[in-house]
């Protein structure tokens, strides 16, 4: 189990908390016109490849034009009826660059999912070969929603495919803890071996009767979007809650797999249905839960990305995700202790934000039931009100002191961040007065300052 603390904010200090109550991130538009978008993904250029409901994948070019021609066209094979099918999934094989593979999730005519494989064009890299479709896996679905439809390379070459329960409320079937069933499960294959897919040797129920072999965890509702860091190589599964809880799990990298997050027997930390449970014990728990919101639409968790970017130096190291119901935007960073900061980073209310991409440098981008792309950039770090290109901290590199030099007077506060978004030292000060330092250990860190009036971020090398 791991420890749970659930802090709404990172700034600590008292004189920033006007500055930290504003909204941390901006959207910036880089495209529009899609027609229900619901993926992004990229290959190691500068195209990103956005994948719309109806059966379309689409490029959209470094300016932000949409090719005119569609990169997959598969809307004829696609069942996108209802609300939670269609083309859901897409991800592109590691060596994307030399075999063209790519894989696609979609609902067939019979409301089933299909995990299929294609290849790209030989001929032209903006075209998918329709022809090329290879199913790796059908998989029954016994109502329309709950499908899941993720897919994702780990850092292992391996491809994971997140299922949902299989639908309808409560999980009737109690198909997420049936280890002979798919749905419910996150499942890990090798799509370089046999064809049209073999077993890693190291999944967890390799040799086990009782629960198919392709299975890596259990106990999912709806884990509608999840991703690898792509530095640590560490797991987050944002799990989609029944009517009251909405969840996050994280799989750290050295995981052998085989856990159970619960469903139906738990929503969030709750207990749910405890009919023919097992023991306790077993469940992995969420690091981070919230509440639904009373009425409507009240609370669907859609999962992002660990932000890996430079554009954004405030985001580094935090994961991102947003709330379709709500559009509140909120990121975690976990400590080298295993504990869970969150934090509110913007309420953007009403764009039904489906879904989170990066780019080939780790920018982040989240799409939008309105047919639009955008950027996140934070604002932390990219203040519209900036002082003057004069203000600096000397020296830098510092050792033990170091100063604030800006135009502003009397005193400001300041906070000094590390690379995990933690506050390691807040307080006040003035222009070109000295700061201890000399108790913070060598790196690299974000210094945070300003008053009413003003923010500025800036960054700070500790070297002795």
């Amino acid at each position: 189990m791991k420890q749970i603390v659930l802090i709404g904010c990172l700034l600590s200090a008292i004189v920033l908390s006007n500055i930290s109550a504003q909204d941390k991130i901006t959207l910036v538009e880089v495209a529009s016109g899609f027609d229900n978008p619901v993926a992004l993904a990229h290959t190691e250029d500068a195209r990103l490849f956005v994948v719309e409901k109806d059966g379309y994948i689409r490029i959209m070019d470094t300016t932000g034009q949409i090719l005119p021609d569609a990169f997959l066209n598969i809307d004829a094979k696609v069942n996108s009826g209802a609300n939670e099918r269609g083309l859901l999934g897409l991800a592109f094989h590691p060596d994307f660059g030399n075999n063209g593979y790519f894989f696609v999730n979609y609902t067939n005519a019979g409301g089933h999912t299909v995990v299929a494989r294609y290849t790209q064009d030989s001929l032209d890299a903006n075209l998918a070969d329709p022809t090329s479709e290879m199913i790796l896996m059908t998989v029954t679905q016994p109502f329309s929603n709950h499908n899941g439809g993720n897919l994702a390379f780990g850092p292992d070459g391996y491809l994971y495919i997140g299922l949902g329960d299989g639908g309808d409320a409560g999980d009737p079937g109690d198909r997420a803890q049936n280890g002979q069933e798919r749905l419910g499960k996150m499942m890990r294959i090798d799509i370089d071996g046999a064809l049209p897919f073999s077993i890693p040797p190291d999944n967890p129920y390799v040799g086990n009767d009782t629960i198919l072999e392709e299975i890596w965890a259990l106990g999912l509702r709806n884990p509608w979007r999840y991703s690898f860091d792509r530095l640590t190589g560490d797991l987050w599964i944002a799990d989609v809650g029944q009517n009251a809880w909405e969840e996050i799990n994280f799989q750290p990298v050295v995981s052998p797999g085989g856990e159970n997050y619960g469903w139906r027997c738990r929503e969030g930390l709750q207990s749910f249905n405890s009919d023919d449970c097992p023991s306790p014990d077993v469940f992995t728990e969420p690091i981070y839960v919230y509440a639904h919101v009373s009425g409507g639409c009240s609370g669907s968790v859609t999962g992002g990305y660990v932000y890996r970017g430079s554009k954004s130096p405030y985001l580094v190291s935090k994961y991102v995700f947003v709330d379709y119901c709500t559009g509140i935007f909120r990121s975690i960073t976990i400590d080298d202790e295993g504990n869970v900061e969150a934090e509110e980073l913007a309420n953007l209310q009403n764009g039904q934000y489906t879904s989170f991409g990066e780019d080939a440098s780790g920018e982040l981008y989240v799409t939008a039931g309105s047919g639009t792309i955008y950027r996140i950039e934070d604002l932390i770090s990219a203040v519209e009100d900036q002082r003057k290109t004069s203000d600096v901290i000397l020296p830098n590199p510092a050792s033990n002191t170091f100063s604030i030099s800006c135009d502003e007077e009397g005193d400001f506060a300041f906070t000094i961040h590390d690379i995990w978004g933690r506050s390691v030292m807040s307080g006040l000060t003035s222009s070109a007065q000295d700061i201890d330092c000399s108790f913070i250990s060598e790196g690299i860190y974000v210094v945070e300052y300003g008053s009413l009036s003003f923010r500025q971020i800036a960054k700070l090398v500790i070297l002795r």
